[in-house]
């Protein structure tokens, strides 16, 4: 018998045919990424929204810690992780402004179960991870893609709504910070007023964009501590003291007439890094920019930053104000926040001003 030897002709058939379903395949998922990468363009970082702040702790997944120490996180991680890797794509387009008719009750923080139920873990109540927050503070929206904002309103719900067993809706909430048309950048402060809130509440930020008819929704965790700013308590021994809670460390300094102060908390921890809002207030005049100063004793380094500008020299780090957060009012305050791996320490601030 004689092997019958394939023609050259049907190799190389069946060779492009290979070649051709490999280009097919390898378009469909450049088509899938580009289309992930379109929608990834902001979210609300501090108080950092649901999906923002599970992406954010648990970057490597679930883990057993995770289902102890954050169990909405780990579920969410289980229910589908691309809401995770795509911690940036809540969004609806063509909506016109008319967002209660877009978004269901019940369906506020997956933006009416966007992208075919992706963030739909996002909605459940349960346990999430609160920050403490006073009634009166500034929150940050991280625009990476500076598209703007035609305008940014952040509602609060009223007390009384237990975010552990009730599903949001628009009648549970109240607006408490808005802006008009503003061109966003890296990061964008939105000042927030929610009196008479103490414990566990959600925030619930609509952001417009300008680039588009695009409608971005964000539900965020706090526990309001009350009163305008942050509870600590301070040892006036010296000219600049430190005192430190669990999570806050404050620095209090004899403010000249034109100067500041500088105040540190940390929002969220995890093993291996944490996350930290500074508040920078002016003295009793009015300041067109600052500086704060402080050194890192146990190794830590910052990964990120936003509303200030940092420079490292060793263990000294130095933040400055950005081009729309430094000119502050006698008495007013501005926020400026960082993400850094390490331990936080104690560190003493301070703050001066120009």
């Amino acid at each position: 018998m004689t092997a019958k030897i394939p023609s050259r002709s049907g190799s190389v058939l069946r060779s492009s045919a290979v070649l051709g379903a490999c280009l097919a395949l390898l378009t469909t998922l450049l088509v899938t990424l580009g289309a992930g990468t379109a929608s990834a363009h902001g979210a609300v970082s501090d108080p950092p929204a649901r999906h923002y702040d599970c992406y954010l702790r648990w970057p490597n997944g679930p883990t057993q810690q995770t289902a102890t120490e954050d169990p909405m996180c780990y579920k969410a991680w289980q229910a589908d992780p691309s809401a995770m890797y795509n911690w940036n794509g809540l969004f609806r387009e063509g909506v016109a402004g008319n967002h209660q008719a877009a978004i269901p009750d019940g369906q506020l923080c997956s933006a009416g179960l966007t992208f075919n139920g992706r963030y739909a873990a996002f909605d459940e109540p349960g346990p999430w991870k609160a920050v403490d927050r006073p009634s009166r503070f500034t929150l940050n929206l991280r625009d990476q893609s500076s598209h703007g904002a035609d305008y940014i309103r952040v509602y609060a719900t009223k007390q009384g709504f237990d975010p552990t067993t009730q599903k949001l809706k628009w009648s549970d909430l109240e607006l408490v910070g808005q802006t008009g048309k503003i061109p966003t950048g890296m990061t964008t402060p939105v000042e927030v007023n929610a009196p008479g809130r103490t414990g566990h509440h959600m925030l619930y930020t609509v952001w417009q964009a300008s680039h588009l008819d695009q409608s971005y929704y964000f539900c965020s965790d706090v526990n309001f501590t009350g009163g305008g700013q942050t509870t600590t308590t301070t040892t006036p021994t010296s000219t600049t003291s430190s005192t430190t809670t669990t999570t806050t460390t404050t620095t209090t300094t004899n403010v000249p007439a034109k100067g500041c102060s500088a105040t540190l908390r940390t929002t969220s921890q995890w093993s291996g890094g944490f996350q930290a809002e500074v508040r920078v207030t002016a003295g009793s005049s009015a300041v067109t920019g600052w500086a704060v100063n402080w050194s890192f004793a146990n190794g830590e380094q910052i990964n990120s930053i936003w509303s200030a500008t940092a420079t490292t020299s060793g263990t000294s780090v130095t933040a400055r104000n950005v081009n729309y957060n430094g000119s502050l009012s006698a008495g007013a305050s501005t926020t400026f926040g960082f993400v850094a791996s390490g331990t936080l320490g104690t560190p003493v601030l301070t703050c001066t001003a120009s």
